[in-house]
């Protein structure tokens, strides 16, 4: 029986992943907090010996608004949606805006300095691959720009990459493969999963998506990584959203908490992968409470360890693991 593998994803974005749907005063709160959460996080990764994977939108990597502006790809991505568009923001906002809330190289330091911890890609500019015009050269210039500032700004190799809004095809994943992306988070095999645009969520995907924390909608979303196959990046698939704690639904928490490590406890019986995320500023209101829901996982994550020799690994250790396993 293989062992079985717990994994954890973070789209670390500020305030690049909700430009088009949260204005800065109303999420200034969340973002404010994040610095803290994190700092919270990596302490209770080091302390549980925890290897996580940090997909980080490559604007973080910068340090104010004329930096962002002067290394802007070759192509962009002109969304028909112009709310998305980072860059109409950016010359916008200028100088005007708390850089703390839209650049982090200080934290991303820190998160490179704690063992175990892999600094991969959320795309350069929090790209939507699958949002109109959907231009594959786009997608391929942000996501060189973004592979090139870490190896500039950080001395940092990235092999590992999250979509943004988990929007993708297969044609995305071979161009990401080219680029040297050896590991992606794809979506669970579940219908309500599917890659779409924003505009084609129907409601009814959303409300099974929701019902799906709290109570078995869905069956099992472990998996076992599929064989390394060379220049294609091996799917290390999302199982559950960690959804973050509120006052307004506090009496799910064990619902959510219980949801979750059971699917954990029966991934390590099957020595199978079980793959967590969700994203620093949904820590930021309510750190706390939400750090108490993460020591929960960690706590039996610890206990299957012990009794099942569960693993921890980022997912470029994932896609490491399985090569020489394909073709």
């Amino acid at each position: 029986m293989p062992r079985g593998t717990f994994v954890i994803s973070l789209d670390f974005e500020l305030f690049w992943g909700v430009i088009d749907w949260r204005s800065l005063d109303a999420y200034a709160g969340n973002l404010r907090g994040v610095r803290p959460a994190v700092a919270g996080m990596l302490e209770l990764f080091q302390r549980y010996d925890v290897h996580v994977t940090w997909a980080t939108v490559g604007f973080l990597f910068l340090t104010g608004m004329d930096d962002l502006l002067s290394r802007r790809p070759s192509v962009l991505p002109e969304y028909r949606h112009t709310p998305l568009d980072p860059y109409r923001y950016a010359a916008r906002a200028g100088a005007s805006v708390p850089p703390d809330l839209h650049f982090a190289p200080d934290v991303i330091e820190t998160i490179l300095a704690t063992p175990g911890q892999e600094l991969a890609t959320h795309s350069l500019s929090h790209f939507c691959c699958l949002e109109e015009p959907a231009s594959l050269e786009a997608f391929r210039s942000d996501l060189a720009a973004a592979i090139a500032i870490a190896d500039e700004r950080f001395g940092a190799r990235i092999t590992s990459l999250v979509f943004p809004r988990n929007q993708y095809t297969d044609t995305h994943v071979r161009a990401a493969g080219e680029l040297g992306i050896t590991a992606y988070r794809g979506n669970p095999d579940l219908w309500m999963h599917t890659p779409r645009p924003q505009r084609s969520d129907t409601l009814i995907a959303r409300a099974f998506r929701f019902a799906d924390a709290y109570v078995p909608v869905t069956r099992d979303v472990s998996f076992v990584p599929g064989a390394a196959v060379h220049g294609v990046p091996v799917n290390v698939k999302a199982s559950r959203y960690l959804r973050p704690w509120t006052p307004q639904l506090q009496w799910t928490e064990r619902l959510v908490i219980g949801r979750i490590t059971r699917e954990l406890a029966a991934a390590a019986a099957r020595g199978r992968t079980y793959h967590l995320w969700w994203h620093p500023h949904n820590f930021g209101l309510h750190p706390s409470q939400n750090l108490a829901a993460l020591r929960a996982i960690l706590d039996t994550f610890a206990a299957l360890r012990r009794t099942h020799g569960m693993q921890s690994l980022t997912m470029q250790e994932v896609a490491a693991a399985t090569e020489g396993t394909g073709a």
